[in-house]
């Protein structure tokens, strides 16, 4: 017996994108977040929190992105007298607005590909 709910309900198909150099991620969704946080708030601490990361998590995922970029994509100073911080380079800047770009590129895909697919496997529409 079919599932009259479905009817009532929107197909939607979703998708996540990440990059990898040599079998190893260079940027994901996370660290997307995580470069725009630092961008935002000019430290590596306060984007872990604000993203409820541990500071470990975002230190690792930071440390991970940089060493599989040619150049870094984040400059960090430790705190002191004059308190430490966090800032995108410019590569950082680029990467991060080519990572959102096809990003957006893969949502519009997928939603004008969302159609088609419940049609091809018989799901029913409005």
């Amino acid at each position: 017996m079919a599932n009259s709910s479905h009817k009532t309900q929107e197909f939607v198909l979703r998708g996540r994108i990440w990059v990898e150099v040599a079998d190893a991620p260079t940027i994901t969704e996370a660290g997307a977040d995580l470069l725009e946080q630092i961008d935002a708030l000019g430290s590596l601490s306060e984007a872990a929190r604000r993203l409820r990361f541990s500071y470990r998590r975002a230190w690792l995922l930071l440390d991970g992105m940089n060493r599989q970029w040619p150049t870094p994509l984040v400059i960090t100073s430790t705190g002191g007298r004059h308190g430490g911080g966090a800032w995108l380079t410019e590569p950082g800047r680029a990467v991060l607005r080519a990572f959102r770009d096809l990003q957006l590129r893969l949502e519009h895909l997928l939603d004008h590909a969302s159609a088609g697919f419940a049609k091809a496997v018989g799901y029913p529409t409005a």
